[in-house]
């Protein structure tokens, strides 16, 4: 397995949107919105708000910070791309006050931390990505080939089963790349969990995880970060790589294709604001109170099959009441003025389901100090 790289790229409040830029994000520019009334009147004083986690998520945390840290002057937030298994441990162990996580808490996780909640607060999904020069259609791909291009059964673009998938397109003799990722990533449980629910016989259950072992048949290479992501595949041609949809302009830039992905239903689909909200309506109503369930291959013929809640991980105890009570306003403000379209249409988000907003603020009603 590729050795892990740990890299802290901070958005700092006075030069979140160079930073940002800095670290691979969306590279879109996002208005900033006067925080709500509540908000605003938070009633703590000089308390300071960390976040590291999801770089998928990142874009979206610098634009939410350059917001509030503007109208709320007396709470100072800091944002780090760092990965969602290091956001979730730095929450959990008390080395910042918010973990960003592109997946739900493991079991073993709340075992051993049973204090800590993972908060939904918007909704994402997963691009599959590549690097075909003159290949101008979006490939069709479901999650049975991709888990034979990742242990390396498949090892060419013009394989029979892709070909198979694709009939009319002309697919070049290519060698497929499979990058993943190098650090602890919500987007790499996010595929394998996709991998898994389409072909368990060639992606088992053991193998759906936010660090995994990657087979070693598959000629592949590994990047740091969403930003990483989009430029080690466009730096390799035959690429295939998975890639958060806040960094879609970048891909775009990038040249990199957009696959269509097979849902439970076998159909195939572009992740777009409909098809995300599509899929979503077929799980919103059975997400449990504590917010941790699955979104991944709907049964929905419309649906995208590759979405998630991101999560704001948190202690439900926190070191103080001016601690709790900082955290509490902000986790409101991001679901509410924090889920409008000025924040999540430049990174491909979507507001939560009404019911679904509910358990949040539950959620965020329990914290204390």
């Amino acid at each position: 397995m590729a050795n892990k790289i740990r890299v802290v790229c901070t958005a700092a409040a006075l030069v979140p949107l160079a930073l940002l830029a800095a670290c691979g994000s969306s590279g879109t520019a996002t208005t900033a919105a006067s925080p709500s009334s509540a908000a605003s009147a938070s009633p703590s004083t000089g308390v300071s708000l960390t976040e590291t986690g999801s770089t998928l998520m990142f874009p979206l945390f610098g634009a939410w910070q350059t917001a509030y840290n503007t109208d709320v002057t007396d709470v100072t937030i800091t944002t780090a791309g760092t990965g969602s298994g290091t956001g979730i441990a730095d929450a959990a162990t008390g080395i910042t006050t918010i973990g960003a996580s592109d997946a739900y808490l493991s079991a073993a996780n709340v075992s051993q931390y049973p204090g800590l909640m993972n908060i939904p607060l918007t909704v994402a999904a997963l691009m599959v990505n590549y690097n075909l020069p003159g290949v101008k259609a979006p490939l069709k791909l479901n999650g049975s080939v991709l888990a034979k291009i990742y242990t390396g059964k498949i090892k060419t673009w013009n394989d029979p089963a892709i070909k198979a998938l694709n009939a009319g397109v002309t697919l070049p003799a290519l060698k497929i790349t499979a990058l993943h990722r190098a650090d602890s990533s919500g987007s790499t449980f996010l595929i394998t969990s996709y991998l898994n629910a389409q072909d368990p016989a060639d992606w088992p259950t053991a193998d759906v995880n936010t660090t995994v072992s990657w087979p070693s048949g598959a000629k592949q290479a590994a990047e740091t970060g969403s930003g990483g992501m989009v430029t080690g595949c466009q730096g390799i041609k035959g690429c295939i790589a998975y890639i958060g949809i806040s960094y879609l302009a970048k891909t775009t830039a990038a040249k990199l294709g957009t696959a269509s992905l097979a849902n439970k239903a076998g159909k195939f689909t572009q992740p777009t604001s409909k098809t995300i909200n599509t899929a979503l309506a077929g799980f919103s109503g059975s997400t449990p109170p504590n917010g941790s369930q699955s979104l991944i291959n709907t049964s929905v013929p419309k649906g995208y099959p590759i979405i998630n809640y991101e999560y704001a991980v948190v202690k439900k105890t926190q070191s103080g009441a001016a601690v709790a009570a900082a955290l509490k306003a902000f986790l409101k403000w991001t679901i509410n003025t924090g889920s409008s379209s000025t924040f999540l249409a430049p990174v491909g988000f979507e507001p939560l389901p009404s019911n679904v907003k509910t358990i949040a603020e539950n959620q965020i009603a329990s914290i204390s100090g």
